[in-house]
């Protein structure tokens, strides 16, 4: 047995010692935090720590017999190597959002038998329905344990970054204004308070950033406005004094991270608070007096950040055609390198292709981990090369690259799947099908309001037609300078909300893929920004959006199959590419030139 698997059943073991100590019969460890975040700082990364699987979403659950970890099929190859000899089974769930783990908990204890979770990092929606389960089961569920802790002995602190401003031009809109906004929804909902614990909205509301958690330009905070102020509960020493300062004219007073359940059981009896259900935990929820009204909807501003303005948009192109240069230099460069004969890895093209995003102006960070995937690894739509696992470049096959910037004026996140080598008639094949999956949803027009999962088989079709699908969802949306992964909308196979209505300025992926594990992998990724139309009726039926696609960089055209392309699809990607020359070729120079032109040259219809 290896130190990382006897690490992980040691680390298992005395999280049985825990819950037998506390009497309870099994834990649930959710991939969560106190503010629900998708990417968690280290402290709360006690599903990883316990279970040794590194994916990004997942829930553990521990019995005093059996152990079992959910995942999605964007992780079941990687669950299932890093959960090797472990004792952890691997559950494969549908997707993501599903809540199977519920009915396995709910089979695997007896009536009278006690289910532990955290209530500080479990959402609101789900504590509701894991209760709900949990009674019918005769299950009693314990929310004030904290298991993890009693079982992780050198857990990590908060986090003490700094916090710093998203400062004007880009930040196009005060923080004035945003506050303005949010309290007249609080109005419409007739309160007068309003919880935020979401770190992106907290962000975008204060036009704050910070970097708490890798790759996401947030900090950990929570909000609670008032008519006329708030009080922003953070990290001591986190902000500067000037920050602080300009934060108190807007009418916001910082307090200890740790008070935010204090202020909120301090609340007047009058008061009327406004809460979003998915977006707050059920130990912040708990702390509410009876006597304190709550209303639960969306957070306003979720809703408003998600639609970018004209000002913002402006920015966003920019950066866009400032990523595109960055990523003209380094497929110049490694194509070059290749046909020299020289050696590549994956993890080269990690180093390599964020030290080309590193000299464009404005650039912050990546927006993720960077995904490079050569043939059967590119089969793995979350993989990530270390040094103690990735591959070689070399042989006949497909490169896949995911990858992005965050930027002061905007986020990017696209993917690429380049030729090396001879490529298969079935690469090609595979290839061409995802490629037209992209190209017929990038060219669809909508009436505004749509909701955004109807759109989702649109990108499919193409491949439902040959039998063929893929797992993920077809796209998310894209946060202006913030996550890469945004709501609330979500092209996906998601049952439609309310929320999820597309309307103008919403920026989305659009992103069908093909996967045949041990193989190869295909994705082909842009971001489209949602803009209005008039209609040749004068949109006597009702007003249209399409899709502005925003990410300027060529979709490689060695990898197609012509004879399944028609020849309206080799027109627009024909226009793509003569936007992307013109957009591009401004930005660059010598051998990224040469490389832009090549790549950029029409088919013939």
């Amino acid at each position: 047995m290896d130190t990382r698997t006897s690490e992980t059943r040691l680390r298992i073991e005395r999280l049985r010692d825990a819950l037998n100590a506390h009497g309870a019969h099994a834990v649930l460890v959710p991939s969560s935090d106190p503010h629900l975040s998708e990417y968690l700082p280290d402290r709360w990364q006690g599903r990883q720590y316990l279970s040794g699987f590194t994916g990004s979403m997942g829930s553990l659950v521990v019995t005093r017999e059996r152990a079992a970890l959910f995942a999605d099929s964007r992780y079941w190859a990687q669950a299932e190597a890093q959960l090797a000899g472990s004792g952890i089974q691997l559950e494969k769930i549908p997707t993501g959002a599903s809540t199977l783990y519920i009915d396995w908990i709910a089979k695997a204890l007896q009536p009278g038998q006690v289910l532990a979770v955290d209530g500080q990092v479990l959402g609101l929606s789900l504590a509701n329905a894991l209760r709900a389960a949990m009674q019918r089961a005769g299950v009693t569920l314990r929310t004030d344990l904290d298991l993890v802790q009693d079982a992780w002995d050198d857990r990590p602190g908060l986090p003490t970054e700094p916090v710093y401003e998203h400062l004007p031009p880009q930040a196009a809109v005060s923080r004035a204004d945003k506050l303005a906004r949010v309290r007249a929804a609080m109005a419409m909902a007739l309160t007068t308070h309003h919880l935020i614990s979401t770190v992106d909205d907290v962000a975008w509301l204060l036009n704050l950033r910070g970097s708490d958690v890798e790759c996401n330009p947030v900090f950990i905070a929570h909000l609670l406005l008032a008519p006329n102020g708030g009080q922003l509960f953070i990290g001591a020493g986190k902000l500067p004094a000037d920050v602080e300062a300009r934060l108190a004219a807007d009418g916001i007073q910082l307090a200890p991270y740790a008070q935010a359940a204090q202020a909120l059981a301090a609340l007047p009896a009058t008061a009327k608070l406004l809460i979003d259900p998915r977006r707050v935990t059920l130990g912040l929820r708990e702390a509410v007096p009876a006597t304190v009204a709550v209303v639960e909807q969306i957070n306003p501003s979720t809703l408003l950040k998600s639609r970018k303005t004209a000002a913002e948009a402006a920015f966003i192109r920019e950066t866009m055609a400032e990523d595109g240069a960055a990523m003209c230099e380094f497929y110049a460069e490694f194509e070059a390198s290749l046909a020299r004969g020289e050696r590549w890895s994956e993890l080269d093209i990690d180093t390599r292709l964020t030290a080309a995003r590193r000299k464009r102006p404005g650039f912050v960070g990546l927006s993720f981990s960077t995904i490079a995937g050569w043939m059967a690894n590119g089969a793995l739509p979350h993989y990530r090369a270390t040094p103690e696992s990735f591959a070689q470049i070399e042989g006949d096959g497909l490169l896949l690259i995911d990858s992005g910037g965050q930027y002061l004026g905007g986020t990017t996140d696209i993917t690429r799947v380049w030729p090396i080598g001879t490529v298969s008639a079935e690469h090609k094949r595979d290839y061409t099908l995802v490629l037209k999956g992209t190209l017929a949803l990038s060219r669809t027009r909508f009436p505004r309001g749509t909701l955004s999962p109807m759109l989702d088989a649109i990108a499919r079709a193409p491949l439902w037609e040959h039998g063929l699908d893929y797992g993920h969802g077809t796209g998310h949306g894209v946060g202006y300078f913030m996550n890469v992964h945004e709501g609330p909308q979500s092209i996906s196979k998601a049952i439609g909300e309310p929320a999820m209505a597309m309307e103008p300025g919403m920026i989305t992926s659009i992103e069908p893929g093909l996967y045949r594990p041990g193989l190869w992998g295909v994705r082909i990724e842009n971001l489209v920004l949602n803009v209005a139309i008039t209609t040749p009726e004068n949109n006597a039926f009702g007003e249209m959006l399409e899709f502005e696609t925003l990410t300027l960089c060529p979709i490689d055209t060695r990898c197609i199959d012509m004879s399944l392309l028609r020849a309206d699809e080799v027109e627009w990607l024909n226009q793509y590419h003569a936007t992307v020359r013109e957009r591009l070729a401004p930005k660059v120079s010598g051998a990224a030139l040469a490389w832009l032109n090549e790549r950029t040259q029409p088919l013939a219809a």
